[in-house]
């Protein structure tokens, strides 16, 4: 029987999962087992689990249905775990580096007890000091094992539940379950307390819980909070069959009414029923209040004595009046007013145009990418929606010709983005623009990460120092409502790098439909139109930015040497990161440079083959299904400058190459297009071509423009059932 059973429920935190397993699995004590609990075998969380499940016997997952909630998780894994004492972990947060060699030989000093509270750490997600609440909760207890009795203010109530180690034994014979509903920890907490009989404490930290951006879940608006009373209820109830003794009533009592008291104190969490929270709440009080309980002092206390009262109109008086100087505070003009056009600022007065969109690519360089493609597609399927397409000044000429658009900075452009309901942008959108009641904002994104994003940049100095404010960004963050993903890879990184409470939309790329509804005419048309000589082998090199570089390099790559050496029919698209599509480079030779070219679609169409190094571009080929080479001269200077979240040396979607000279030899021995480059290619497009299948811009339009809920959204094609557009070329295969 292993020593401790670790139960990691994992619903919405798939992103931060591997975090949470790694801090156990890297334990100097391992006698254990872990337990993650997943919504389904197929969610993402899974995935990631079932990964650490075939590298180590000791992991062992479990899956409990979303509707069950955190309660029916942590249950589902009580039942399955077989270890001596129960922890639980919550999937984004982490045990400290000889956490369970601390319990261990803190339980070895004390024996068997029923219940260990020991100390935890709340990390602040970004900024501020990390604080320690369960320490001065613990700091009166005796030092050995003791009896409740011996520590009538540990009453368990206060302390989450993994913030204390229980016995398997004793949770089986008691019967003890996480109560349905939120605020679970609350009854779990005050339950097990009441049926210990040996308690002890560690005072050192376990765990590091890291303090969610978007705050806790318990801190929304919303009827769930009502379900806290539910909880209060249950363990008063319990204690009341036991016939405590005022000793441990009393502060049972009080602790339970300091949480219910803090809800009851922001009306805001219960606009539609806070009267009839205060009322119920009023009534638990008066029936529950053990004899001879006397109110805390001070504005507490007040509160305790029109709760018992029944005084809901005076309790919001005192409230009222407690919180005039903190709005008087939020009443004064922030700092985005100064940064946006008087005319802005006119037009939020103004109602929402419920039929208006607004699509931005690239920071206003042209029409293209994924908001160009979801646009093409709302004219189809939602002809009632009118379209805005923002540009900079001079890339007007992008636009085609029947596509309204207006100039960023313009008179025009604050009316539209004041007024839009819909606003769709593969970056961000400026910093003044505000979010307004009522309006969506859909978040494209413009690639597969492979480098860092967001957030998880602030490690890497380089990028960092290029990044600005991380706490702008975030702010921009918080006005998506939904996020766009190609596959799920992306999807738990999204949830890393850039953390808020949008809908993830698990649809492909929009801009990549192409690869699957073009013909072969599209693809000879398009070659012509790039210069793709007849019957030529068209080699695309699409490099990379370089952080650390000041411009565009090709890596030490002679790229006319490249084809003298690759084979006589071969020629070279040349694609700069679009940092430098600005950069005026001529074709010349068998070079033919496409950087200026608006659509890296077509791009992607005429080539035979792909040769990059670590640019996204690389996922979004893949769905061609033709050879990818990486040209990686610089992989650790970039690994450890840039940050990336897997090794793509181990994992590449075809042959990799160091030098220029074995670049040259892997196209002109036919390895590029060989058995190993096709097999490395399937298991790369296993990964990252998940959800793109020719309709991701349909899906999109019919769930944000439409309206149309999850489940009438049709599902993703296999990838075994995808036909690829056809290349012009019929590759030399070994």
């Amino acid at each position: 029987m292993p020593r401790f059973s670790i139960i990691v429920p994992s619903h919405g935190v798939a992103g931060r999962l591997s975090q949470a397993l790694d801090s156990v699995l890297v334990q100097s004590f391992g006698d254990f087992e872990l337990i993650p609990v997943c919504d389904s075998p197929d969610c993402p969380a899974a995935d990631v689990a079932a990964r650490y499940a075939e590298r180590d016997c000791r992991v062992a997952p479990v899956h409990a249905p979303p509707s069950a909630g955190l309660a029916g998780a942590r249950n589902t894994g009580t039942r399955a775990a077989t270890g001596a004492y129960l922890l639980f972990l919550d999937g984004d947060d982490v045990l400290v580096p000889g956490a369970l060699a601390a319990l261990d030989a803190r339980l070895r000093r004390t024996g068997d007890v029923d219940v260990l509270h020991f100390e935890h750490e709340r990390t602040p997600w970004w900024e501020g000091e990390p604080s320690n609440p369960a320490a001065p909760l613990l700091a009166g207890a005796p030092d050995g094992a003791f009896g409740p009795d011996r520590a009538p203010r540990l009453t368990g109530v206060r302390l989450p539940a993994w913030s204390a180690a229980c016995r398997r034994a004793f949770v089986a014979e008691h019967r003890l379950a996480f109560p349905d509903g939120h605020f679970t920890d609350v009854g779990w907490g005050g339950l097990a307390v009441l049926r210990a009989e040996r308690m002890a404490v560690l005072r050192s930290v376990v765990v590091r819980h890291l303090v969610r951006r978007q705050g806790s879940r318990l801190h929304q608006p919303g009827e769930h909070h009502t379900e806290l009373l539910d909880q209060a209820e249950l363990v008063l109830t319990r204690a009341a069959e036991q016939g405590l003794s005022p000793e441990r009533s009393h502060p049972l009592f009080e602790q339970l009414f300091a949480v219910i008291l803090r809800t009851a104190a922001h009306p805001q969490w219960l606009p539609a029923g806070h009267r009839d929270f205060f009322r119920r709440a009023g009534a638990l009080y008066r029936r529950h209040r053990p004899a001879g309980f006397q109110p805390p002092g001070g504005r507490l206390g007040v509160q305790h004595r029109l709760l018992a009262a029944g005084s809901y109109a005076a309790f919001r008086a005192l409230r009222e009046a407690n919180r005039t100087v903190s709005r008087a505070v939020e009443r004064l003009p922030g700092t985005h007013g100064a940064r946006t056009r008087l005319r802005y600022r006119a037009q939020l007065r103004r109602p929402l145009d419920p039929n208006l969109a607004v699509y931005c690519a690239y920071w206003g360089r042209g029409y293209a990418c994924n908001p160009a493609a979801i646009h093409a597609k709302a004219r189809e399927l939602a002809p009632h929606i009118r379209s805005m397409f923002l540009v900079e000044p001079g890339q007007a000429h992008t636009v085609p010709p029947d596509v309204e658009y207006a100039v960023i900075g313009s008179r025009r452009y604050w009316e539209v983005l004041a007024r839009a309901k819909y606003l769709v942008n593969n970056a961000n959108f400026a910093e003044g623009v505000v979010k307004r009641p009522g309006s969506v904002h859909l978040q494209t994104q413009h690639g597969t990460p492979l480098k860092t994003m967001g957030v998880d940049q602030s490690t890497y100095p380089v990028v960092a120092a290029t990044t600005g404010s991380f706490a702008r960004l975030l702010g921009r963050v918080d006005r998506w409502d939904y996020n766009l993903s190609a596959n799920r890879h992306s999807t738990q990184m999204w949830e890393r790098a850039f953390p808020g409470s949008y809908e993830h939309l698990e649809y492909g790329y929009p801009r990549n439909d192409v690869y699957y509804t073009a013909t072969a005419d599209d693809v000879a048309r398009v070659r012509r139109k790039l210069g793709v000589p007849p019957g030529a082998t068209a080699v695309l090199y699409a490099p990379t930015h370089r952080d650390y570089r000041t411009g565009f390099e090709t890596g030490g790559l002679d790229l006319e040497a490249f084809c003298e050496e690759a084979g006589d029919d071969v020629v070279v698209l040349l694609r700069a990161h679009y940092f430098y599509d600005r950069g005026g480079r001529a074709s010349s030779g068998r070079v033919i440079d496409v950087t200026g070219h608006r659509s890296s679609e077509d791009v992607c169409l005429a080539a035979d083959a792909l040769v990059t190094d670590y640019s996204s571009i690389m996922f979004d080929y893949a769905n061609l299904d033709r050879p990818i080479v990486v040209y990686a001269d610089d992989w650790d200077v970039y690994r450890e400058t840039r940050g990336v979240y897997f090794d793509l040396m181990a994992q590449p979607p075809g042959p990799v190459a160091r030098t220029p000279e074995e670049l040259a030899r892997v196209f002109r021995d036919g390895a590029y297009a060989g058995g190993e480059s096709r097999r490395l290619r399937a298991a790369f497009r296993e990964r990252f071509c998940e959800f793109d299948d020719g309709r991701a811009a349909e899906r999109v339009v019919r769930r944000v423009f439409l309206g149309e809920p999850p489940e009438a959204i049709e599902p993703v094609i296999p990838l075994a059932e995808r036909v690829p557009a056809p290349a012009a070329t019929t590759l030399v295969r070994s």
